[in-house]
């Protein structure tokens, strides 16, 4: 897929106010400071359209951006932030599952995984929620430039193992670099294959 134009469109909290627009819609989401906006920045091959902050925890809106004028990128607010407050941490996860669970455009999700640690709890247990939602997604391991390759497989492997003890099937994994711009083309030739499968059933839904 070649990026032709990508644009920002709105910010809000509430998936009731996201736009409505007769097109697909493709999430991304993970763990406070996983490299998200660098991810989609490298993505869209657009310097600063997510903004970037070296503190965790910045990002509590749902950012629509339109790519192509064809399908929407959506920026979820990252989880697991542990400085929040109770209260902060309870309106996020309205945010986040409202989006998820109600948002009858959303095609698929990208959950992101920092690829130099081990399985952590909270990413499988957000991907454990995902699979008894039914909803559609895939795993983006992040920071690949960071590790060995050793080391690298070494930690998607451990991720893989661990995921196959209650997955009988693994959703798409995606290995990626912000850096280096790994990943970029297997991700947008991914969502451009299903964005086809779309066009040629007249529609989409999950």
């Amino acid at each position: 897929m070649i990026i032709k134009s990508a644009e920002f469109v709105i910010s809000n909290t509430d998936f009731h106010k996201c736009p409505q627009h007769g097109k697909p819609e493709y999430a991304f989401i993970g763990r406070s400071n996983v490299g998200k906006s660098s991810l989609i920045n490298m993505l869209t091959n657009r310097k600063g359209l997510a903004l970037t902050s070296a503190k965790p925890g910045k990002t509590v809106l749902i950012n629509h951006f339109v790519v192509n004028d064809e399908w929407y990128l959506v920026d979820l607010p990252g989880y697991g932030y542990a400085r929040r407050g109770k209260e902060s941490r309870e309106k996020l996860r309205e945010i986040i599952e409202g989006y998820i669970l109600e948002r009858e455009a959303m095609t698929s999700l990208f959950v992101l995984i920092d690829s130099r640690h081990e399985p952590q709890k909270i990413d499988l247990e957000f991907i454990e929620w995902l699979g008894e939602q039914g909803i559609p997604f895939s795993i983006v391991f992040t920071k690949a430039d960071k590790l060995g390759t050793g080391r690298l497989q070494m930690n998607i492997d451990a991720y893989k193992e661990t995921l196959h003890e209650t997955w009988e099937e693994l959703p798409p994994v995606f290995v990626t670099s912000s850096e280096e711009g790994t990943g970029r083309e297997e991700i947008l030739d991914y969502i451009e294959d299903i964005n086809r499968s779309l066009q040629k059933s007249k529609g989409f839904a999950r």
